[in-house]
């Protein structure tokens, strides 16, 4: 293929080619020649034209034909345009031949679309030949077949488009022949004469004035039998008509002649064919309409388009009367005349309504549009009532406009508050009103818009329950008001399950009564008896959707309203049927029904309370219901068929969902009418979905595209099934009629029984089933059949899932018949499931005969059959086969698959075969995997063949195709990783030429296909895929109009942005700025946005534009998930967005930050109104920031969920930064680097943060709220340490301190939801422990805020209306607490009572901090502890849940136990953390701190300040049990083994127990209770163990110190005791009753297991096991650090306290068993062969220095120990280094000091190496104050060993001394010359002899006797410091006498 990369076309090697080969080579040529054109072609111009048109002469195939002649038209273009008059008039000579042959076709379709694109390039150039050409296409047309047809419309198109206004002459003739195309029987001409009609209307003004009329019957005739492209263009041509005619200024300026028609005409024209009419209102037309529901889709398409184009301002402007037309078409008798029709209809207007104010108005407008709508209501209400004849009429209208508005409320959120307190409107009343209207649609639309406001606003849903149970308890007697309300509130039950925040369980019992009542009172009144029967069941089914928690407690008395409602036995239900009329019979029916369904409501949401028991009690209800089936229908007949109907719908369910064990041997009828929509897409395999077209697949327009797929129900609609209203759903739920429900159930019922009958049974149901399909005919057939296969389908689902048998041959006989029948059906869908079916019962027989047989059976028929059906479900079939049988996965078996499918998919004669051929083959490639890689090249060179050869009106063989190329693709894409691949070069070359033809289709799922293939092929070799040509493309497409394009861009988007974020914006910022501006406007109309979103072409692409230059392809990104509502497109477009900003956040912060700040700020109503201080300080919070509307900005109106996506993307920039620079959190070192280098710094743009977050906490959006608080909350988090340059000893946050407290008050209003409490009590606690606040009055403030919630919390959840569930009030009371207690950890001297006095020193913020804690400490004292014990009973293992009080804790009910939990969890640490060190402070003292208000008892105990005089406890004993609770907490959570991923928990915990410890009376306790201790240290052990934090071990650590020190406590107390009492005093201590240690039992063991565990954790060479040798000395020396020193320092301190608290046995026993493990570790920590000189060294000797001087004598006197700790001072009094000696003598001086039996064994070890160094410094003197200092502290040394010894050997020794002082004495004339350190030394020696010598002059006078040299020495020593002292002292005289006393400055001698 590189030969085909040319200016000019390689013929040679063309020539060598074969046939396919040969179009592949030209087609890549073309491509080539396209890149290359804007280049210069001028000196190769005729030469290249010469092979073009050879080209275009050699029969060149549609994607071949559209890339030549775009080529020939550049080539002209960039070239001599002179000669393409010649190739325009060569065109119209071949388009003239009277050449019929099919030969020919190929080359007369490629001059027909040459012609087209040479007048759409070179547009004016041609204007000499274009009628002549217009007319020789509208001639041709006319003899042309579909290809023909489609190929001449969209010529036109492009002459058009190039022509513009100069071809006005041609206008009315190309009019008439697209009139005449509109209608074709071909949809691909259908599209391409919309598209023509839509360029011919930007000049032809009549089209939208005086052929208005007629343009838009010939669409309602276009629309009829119309497939979706069609009703997708055509629609889009009728509304741009309609918006021209409405507003010309929308495309042209006005014309003389012209008129401006009114909204109300232009709705007028609409309506005629929606509601079957043909009338319009600029002439009289008799010209009637077929109706049908195309028309009415592809209607309801038009109007939005029409409105969309209009504009959301024009909408919001003309709203009014838009909304009073529309209604008028669901008014209309005509259009509501059949149930189904009605239905329809209402569809049609809602999906208008949605799809216009979901997406074109802001959030401002749509409030608008909200109250609009309610007027409506409220004028429709008034109507209804003044005339009970309109109730028909008006009902359709009240279920539109409330469902909108519903749909408006829950869209708007909490932003829609404000619409509820707008008193003009009465928006609530008016809703109310509407539930007593006397259309049960009416009632349930208005029970389901109240829904609606509950979901959007949660508070409101306690007060609607209320309202609505008050109101229906006051109309008990009214019908309507019965069924309205009830309804209503079943309704506002299932809004619960979407409302985080719940409702009170006191709402559940006010509803349950209001059941029993209306269930009981029912047979009192018969005029009311349904709607009581009906409404109380349906309470009671909506109320199970409460939880097991709400409705465990009311099954018992629900247990007997279902007794109730059934007979007792089979007996007592024969004598009912003998009894009774049709009424009562209706009546008994309406409540069975209902009682089923509460049952199945039981099952579906609280299936835990379905229990042995309770299944018991309701086997026989079922019994007597299944046995009533059949027995009514025979008594009564049709008077009481739809309640017979709906009851056996009901029983159907329940037993679907129950085990079929139960209801073995029933044997039911299910032989009911449904559409095959609603039966058999949910048993298709999901891909094979895709053969049946678009309709089934993701499009915007589904909600009424399904209508067209529905058969004859008209879609499903609330009234069909009001027991539906309550279930979790976003949307309305549209439930089938009664009759289509049935069959749907009865067919899943089939599936679930089926397998558990005999085998004679499913023999004979089977045979009776083939029975029925062989009998019928006709259209009967195939409903018939369409359910059995249903029905056998999933039965044969359900046997797979089992892994249960079908059974013998006589079951398989009759199951194959009727799967092989329905598999050559008429009926697309049925041959799916079929092949589906047949597929399964492979797979459940398992019998590879069977299988055998089935495969070659259906090669037969591939290979004899004729017929299109036939050979498209067995080809379909050996694809399913092969999914479900990976024992046939053998190259035999695929080689013979691919060669019948290859064959199917070259049948050009049958596009239908083709496609389900290329379907199955796709299946094959993606089932087969390496086994395909054989036919990997000949699968590419067919694909490909066909693309080139296809035609364009097959874009369902297209649509295959690219599925087949993408799963080869999927195979191939191993081979292609790596740097190199071995797949043949055509291969691949095929793969991207078969990408590029898709990527030219004009079928949006073709370009979707090969947008996935590209992906494909991006994510195994990258290096293949050019993001230059592909990004633009799929910025182009982003905005398309068809929803599977858009998701396939936005998912490849993703998957490059992952890797290559920055380039995908480079590049689609190139294209922007790179496109011309009429290439824009191409741009606009080949990829238009939405039919939703649709403003004009032109506009599309101005905004297209804009937005992607202004803020790049992210922002174009944020304005599309603003727009879009599929949920998988909205979150692959918020991933692709989180990937491109975690590549390019840092590089390009400012634009991000800037991009979230317009995204925030889109609001339209984004003004925040300004709060006013309440205790009138000058300084207000709120007036820092401002938040004014920004619309200058790129984005308009955005959505609230859109702008909180954009803070989460806020809270992501700032933990990306927080991994990169340094300086993105240090303000002076990013102002240093940002001028040495152009980056940017998050500090740098924290006022902003600030600005947004402030944006967002004082939104009127609580999500918004939520998301702003939580930026505000990781911003003081990060930088409230940041210092202020420009201010040192300040932070930066300080000049932000009003902003924070103006955000934060909002959140603590009393009518502010509790998780936006919560969390911005989580910031109030954050924002005081970060320290930043430095002003008492804003410490104040924020203090009030606190004070404020804590006084909420007192008052408590009983005084007030409960507007959530109680957890809430659990949540919330805990998140304040929790605030306070960090509050609280943080305030100065809080913690220690010692700390109190000092609190005057402190900062004044600081004191002021502490002051304002003290004042609720008492209280919060009592609430820390009740929230305590609630948390430690809530831990209690389910086995004591008996123990848990019955009405529930202090912060929690008995129901809300599970909900609690979460809430506990996250905040008992810091509540325990801040208890202990209250409890620290007040030193376990009892206060009497007042009574605290608590809403309910503190504890069942109350903690022990319970007033029952009976149970006082003593202050003792509530210490005790404050004590245990928190030791209880505490090792509770640390014995936890999910504990791991919670340090703070853990830190927390540890502190606690060390505040607790640190207080006498816990200590004694502690220290008492020597059990508990041993426990603590267990479990600290396992802490030790499992954590390797060290700031946790440390914390472990210094808390056994205490334990040990608290038993220290405890025996001196004892001892002490004895003492006191003059008894014999005994060695108390451990080991003394024991003879020993006992593990297990003994602290001091665990205390030395702890230990010993730290140190070989720390240095494993001590273990002989880590260490590799028996010694430890094999391993290598592990070299601390400064945290590992401290850790062994402490665990060898711990040791050395452990004797203290031993008996002499326990010693004793201590000694024998850990004196050898304690030499080991001192021979690993001072004695090793490759000792560090320097720091480790000198800590070495430091540690042992400590360690011999405070560990008692019997462990330093351990001979072997001794021994070492010698040796390492021996050691290192040879070091060289002058700092370790020194050291080294500086440890002696101490050792010599201490206890005799410490020192005497090292004076004797030491003393003589010691004396020897000393006497060799005469010889080497020091150089330097290094090694100065080293003899210094030798002489130091030496001294302490001479006092040390005992006054007998004293004198001896000194005599040893006296020498060596003098040894270091100088002569008088080397005084002089000796450097610095040896005159030091010199000095230091004399005055040591001076000090020494009179103390012992004894000694001195004999030794100066014995010694002349000495005392020569020494005598001229001292002579010469005399001189020099004399000198010293006669110098200043001699200044004083000769200096004057003035000093001049200057001398002026």
């Amino acid at each position: 293929m590189e030969q085909a990369h040319s200016l000019l076309l390689n013929e040679e090697a063309c020539s060598q080619l074969r046939e396919h080969q040969r179009a592949e080579f030209v087609f890549e040529w073309l491509r080539f020649l396209k890149k290359l054109l804007p280049a210069d072609v001028k000196q190769n111009q005729k030469r290249l034209v010469e092979q073009l048109t050879t080209v275009l002469t050699g029969s060149p195939g549609p994607p071949t034909r559209l890339l030549l002649a775009q080529c020939l038209a550049l080539v002209y273009r960039v070239g001599d345009s002179l000669m393409s008059s010649l190739t325009v008039d060569r065109c119209n000579d071949i388009i003239r031949s009277k050449d019929d042959s099919p030969s020919f076709l190929p080359t007369r379709l490629a001059a027909v679309a040459c012609l087209g694109v040479l007048y759409e390039q070179l547009g004016r150039l041609l204007i000499n030949s274009f009628k002549e050409s217009v007319a020789n296409l509208l001639k041709a047309m006319k003899s042309a077949e579909s290809q023909g047809r489609c190929e001449i419309m969209l010529c036109i198109e492009r002459i058009l488009k190039g022509l513009g206004v100069s071809a006005v002459s041609c206008h009315r003739d190309i009019y008439k022949a697209a009139r005449t195309c509109l209608t074709d029987r071909s949809m691909a001409v259908r599209c391409a004469a919309a598209k023509c009609l839509l360029e011919l209307q930007r000049e032809a003004v009549f089209l939208w004035s005086s052929e208005l009329e007629n343009v838009a019957t010939v669409c309602f005739r276009a629309f009829e039998g119309s497939n979706y492209d069609v009703r997708v263009g055509v629609s889009k041509l009728l509304g741009t008509l309609l918006a021209s005619a409405l507003d010309p200024r929308q495309t042209i300026a006005p014309r003389p002649g012209t008129k401006r028609n009114s909204l109300k005409e232009v709705m007028e024209l609409l309506s005629s064919g929606f509601l079957r009419g043909g009338a319009g209102f600029l002439r009289a037309s008799g010209d009637m309409l077929k109706g049908s529901r195309d028309v009415r889709v592809g209607i309801t398409q038009t109007c939005v388009v029409f409105v969309s184009i209009l504009g959301g301002a024009w909408l919001e402007m003309h709203f009014s009367c838009l909304l009073s037309l529309l209604m008028e078409w669901v008014s209309h008798a005509r259009a509501t005349q059949y149930p189904a029709d009605a239905v329809s209809c209402r569809c049609c207007v809602s999906f208008i309504l949605r799809a216009t104010l979901g997406s074109l108005l802001g959030e401002k407008a749509q409030i608008a549009a909200a109250k609009e709508i309610c007027q409506l209501i409220d004028k429709q209400k008034r109507v209804a009532r003044v005339s009970p004849a309109d109730v028909a009429a008006s009902q359709h209208v009240l279920v539109c406009a409330l469902l909108e508005l519903g749909s408006l409320l829950q869209d708007l959120s909490s932003t829609a508050a404000p619409l509820l307190l707008d008193t003009s409107i009465g928006m609530l009343d008016t809703v109310i009103s509407v539930l007593l209207h006397p259309s049960a649609s009416a009632r349930l639309a208005a029970a389901w818009c109240l829904r609606c406001v509950a979901v959007g606003m949660p508070a409101q849903v306690a007060v609607l329950l209320d309202r609505c149970a008050e109101r229906l308890n006051a109309l008990k007697s009214c019908p309507e008001a019965v069924a309205g309300y009830s309804a209503a509130i079943a309704a506002l039950l299932g809004a619960v399950q979407l409302c985080p925040l719940g409702i009170s369980h006191s709402k559940g019992k006010v509803v349950m009564t209001l059941a029993e009542d209306l269930l009981r009172s029912a047979a009192q009144n018969s005029r009311i008896s349904i709607q009581r029967t009906q409404g109380g069941w349906l309470l009671l089914s909506a109320l199970f959707t409460l939880g097991p928690t709400v409705m465990e407690h009311h099954l018992p008395r629900l247990l007997l309203l279902w007794k109730c409602a059934f007979p007792l036995s089979v007996r007592d239900l024969e004598n009912e049927l003998r009894r009774g009329d049709s009424f009562t019979w209706q009546v008994t029916l309406e409540g069975r029904a209902g009682a089923l369904c509460a049952m199945k409501s039981l099952v579906v949401h609280c299936k835990d309370l379905l229990t042995d028991d309770v299944i018991s009690r309701l086997l026989p209800l079922l019994s007597c219901a299944v046995a009533l089936l059949s027995s009514i229908i025979k008594a009564y007949g049709n008077q009481i068929k739809n309640a017979a109907t709906v009851f056996r719908l009901r029983v159907y369910e329940i037993l679907t969902m129950l085990q079929p064990k139960t209801y073995e041997g029933k044997q039911l009828d299910w032989t009911r009418s449904c559409a095959e929509l609603n039966l058999l897409p949910s048993l298709c395999y999901i891909q094979d979905l895709a053969l049946l077209g678009p309709g089934l697949q993701d499009v915007d327009q589904h909600y009424i595209e399904e209508q067209l797929h529905g058969g004859g129900s008209g879609g499903g609609t609330l009234e069909y099934d009001p027991f539906t209203i309550f279930e979790k759903a976003q949307e309305v739920p549209t439930p089938l009629p009664p009759a289509s429900a049935l069959t749907a159930a009865a067919v899943q019922l089939f599936g679930v029984i089926f397998p558990h009958l005999g085998i004679q049974q499913k023999a004979q149901i089977l045979e009776q089933f083939c029975e029925f399909v062989r009998q019928l005919k006709g259209a009967r057939q195939q409903t018939v059949q369409i359910h059995v296969a249903a029905a056998f389908c999933c039965t044969l689902k359900c046997l797979a899932l089992s892994r249960r048998e079908l059974g013998s041959e006589e079951v398989q006989k009759p199951a194959l018949s009727l799967l092989l029948g329905a598999l050559e059906g008429s009926n697309p869908l049925l041959r799916c499931v079929a092949a589906e079916g047949l597929a399964r019962l492979v797979q459940v027989l398992n019998d590879p005969n069977f299988t055998v047989s089935i495969t070659l059976m259906s090669f037969d028929k591939l290979k004899m059959a004729r017929d299109a059906i036939t050979r498209t479900g067995h080809a379909l079939a050996l694809s399913a086969v092969y999914r479900y049988l990976s024992g046939i996965s053998s190259p035999q078996y695929i080689s013979a698959c691919v060669g019948v499918l290859f064959t199917l998919s070259q049948d050009s004669t049958s596009p239908e075969v083709q496609m389900w051929a290329l379907h199955a083959l796709s299946m094959v490639v993606d089932l087969a995997g390496p086994l395909y890689h054989s036919h990997l090249e000949a699968s590419f060179t067919l694909v490909l063949r066909l693309l080139l050869s296809t035609p364009h009106t097959h874009v369902e063989v297209q649509q295959s195709l690219g599925r087949c190329l993408n799963a080869l693709i999927t195979s191939m894409g191993p081979d292609l990783q790596g740097a190199h691949t071995y797949l043949p070069i055509n291969t691949l070359t095929s793969c991207l030429v078969g990408c590029a033809v898709m990527q030219d289709s004009q079928d949006c799922l073709v370009q979707a296909q090969a947008i996935s293939c590209l992906q494909q092929l991006h994510m195994f070799a990258p290096r293949f895929v050019n993001l230059a040509s592909l990004v633009p493309s799929l910025c182009i497409n982003l905005c398309s109009s068809y929803l599977s394009l858009r998701c396939a861009v936005v998912a490849c988007l993703r998957q490059l942005a992952q890797r290559e974020a920055v380039e995908v914006s480079e590049h689609a910022v190139t294209l922007v700025k790179e496109l011309p501006r009429r290439d824009n406007t191409q741009l606009g109309e080949s990829a238009s946005p939405p039919l939703h979103n649709i403003v004009s072409s032109q506009h599309v692409s101005k905004v297209f534009h804009v937005t992607i230059k202004e803020v790049g392809l992210e922002g174009a990104l944020f304005s599309l998930l603003d727009r879009e509502s599929d949920p998988r497109l909205c979150r692959d477009i918020q991933e692709t967005l989180v990937h491109m900003m975690s590549l390019a956040a840092e590089s390009k912060l400012a634009h991000w930050l800037k991009l979230c700040k317009d995204v925030l700020s889109a609001s339209a109503d984004s003004a925040v109104e300004t709060l006013q201080e309440e205790d009138g300080d000058r300084y207000d919070d709120s007036s820092v920031f401002h938040a004014k509307s920004e619309s200058s900005g790129p984005f308009n109106n955005l959505r609230w969920s859109t702008r909180v996506f954009s803070m989460e993307c806020v809270c992501r920039i700032i933990a990306q930064c927080e991994n990169g620079d340094p300086a993105h959190f240090n303000m002076a070192l990013a102002q240093e680097q940002r001028l040495h280098e152009s980056a940017d710094f998050l500090v740098l743009h924290l006022a902003d943060l600030i600005r947004m977050a402030f944006m967002a906490a004082t939104d009127h959006s609580d999500q918004l709220r939520l998301a702003g608080l939580q930026t505000l909350l990781v911003i003081i988090r990060k930088f409230s340490s940041v210092p202020e340059p420009e201010f040192p000893g300040h932070v930066i946050l300080e000049q932000y301190q009003a902003n924070v407290g103006a955000a934060l008050r909002p959140a603590f209003h009393v009518d502010a939801p509790p998780n936006v409490t919560a969390k911005a009590c989580q910031v109030c606690s954050a924002w005081i422990a970060s320290g930043v606040i430095s002003d008492l009055r804003d410490l104040r403030r924020v203090h009030q805020l606190l004070a404020s919630s804590l006084a909420k919390v007192q008052v408590g959840r009983d005084v007030t209306s409960q507007l959530y569930n109680e957890s809430t009030f659990t949540m919330e009371t805990l998140a304040v607490l929790k605030a306070w207690a960090e509050y609280d950890r943080e305030s100065p001297g809080s913690h220690l009572q010692q700390q109190s006095d000092e609190a005057g020193t402190a900062d004044p913020a600081g004191a002021g901090l502490l002051k304002l804690v003290q004042t609720d400490l008492a209280t919060l004292s009592r609430l820390w502890l009740a929230a305590l014990q609630d948390h430690g009973l809530l831990t209690l293992p389910s086995q004591y849940s008996s123990q848990l009080p019955s009405t529930g804790g202090s912060f929690y009910t008995a129901e809300t136990v599970e909900q609690a939990r979460p809430h506990y969890s996250s905040a008992w640490a810091t509540i325990l953390h801040a208890t202990a060190l209250w409890l620290n402070s007040t030193g376990f003292i009892m206060v009497d701190e007042g009574p605290a208000n608590l809403s309910r008892p503190v504890t069942p105990t109350s903690m022990g300040q319970s007033t029952s005089l009976s149970s006082v406890k003593s202050p003792e004993d509530v210490s005790t049990d404050r004590l245990h609770l928190i030791l209880g907490i505490s090792v509770e959570f640390l014995c936890s083994p999910h504990s791991g991923d919670q340090m703070e928990n853990i830190s927390s915990c540890l502190q606690a127990l060390q505040a607790l410890l640190e207080v006498p009376w816990p200590r004694s306790k502690v220290g008492n209770d020597q059990a508990l201790s041993v426990e603590l240290l267990s479990v600290l052990h396992r802490l030790i163990v499992t954590r390797e934090s060290p700031s946790i071990q440390l914390a472990v650590l210094e808390l056994v110190r205490q334990i040990v020190c608290a038993a220290q406590e405890h025996v001196k107390e004892k001892r002490h005791s004895a003492e006191a009492e003059k008894e014999t005093v005994p060695e108390f201590g451990e080991g003394r009753d024991t003879g020993g240690l006992v593990p297990g039992k003994s602290l001091v063991f665990g205390a030395l297991e702890l230990c010993l565990c730290m140190l070989v954790r720390k240095l494993p060479q001590l273990s002989p096991k880590l260490a590799g040798s028996p010694t430890g000395r094999g391993g290598q020396t592990c070299f601390l650090s400064k945290t590992d020193c401290r850790l062994v320092t402490s665990a060898l301190a711990i040791l050395s306290e452990l004797p203290s608290i031993c008996s002499p046995e326990g010693k004793r026993s201590r000694v024998t068993k850990s004196f050898e493990e304690l030499s080991l570790v001192f021979h690993g920590l001072f004695w090793t062969d490759k000792m560090e000189p320097g720091v480790d060294e000198v800590t070495m000797l430091t540690s042992l220095t400590i360690f011999l001087l405070y560990a008692s004598a019997e462990v330093t006197a351990v001979e072997p120990l001794q021994t070492r700790c010698i040796q390492a001072f021996r050691a290192s009094l040879e070091s060289k280094d002058p700092v370790v000696l020194s050291r080294s003598y500086q440890l002696l001086v101490s050792l010599f000091q201490g206890p005799a039996p410490v020192a005497r064994p090292f004076i004797l070890a030491l003393g003589g190496r010691l004396v020897s160094q000393l006497e060799e410094v005469e010889k080497s003197r020091p150089q330097g104050p290094a090694e100065l200092q080293a003899v210094q502290d030798a002489i130091r040394a030496l001294e302490a060993l001479v006092f040390a010894a005992d006054e007998t050997h004293r004198p001896q020794l000194v005599a040893v001394l006296l020498p060596i002082l003098i040894s270091l004495l100088l002569d008088e004339n080397a005084l002089a010359s000796a450097p610095a350190a040896s005159r030091s030394l010199h000095e230091s020696a004399l005055r040591d002899l001076m000090r020494i010598g009179p103390q012992h002059s004894a000694v001195f006078k004999a030794l100066m006797a014995s010694a002349p040299h000495m005392k020569a020495r020494l005598e001229a020593a001292v002579k010469g410091n005399k001189e020099s002292v004399n000198t010293k002292a006669q110098a200043p005289r001699v200044i004083n006498k000769n200096t004057p006393s003035i000093q001049l400055k200057i001398n002026f001698l």
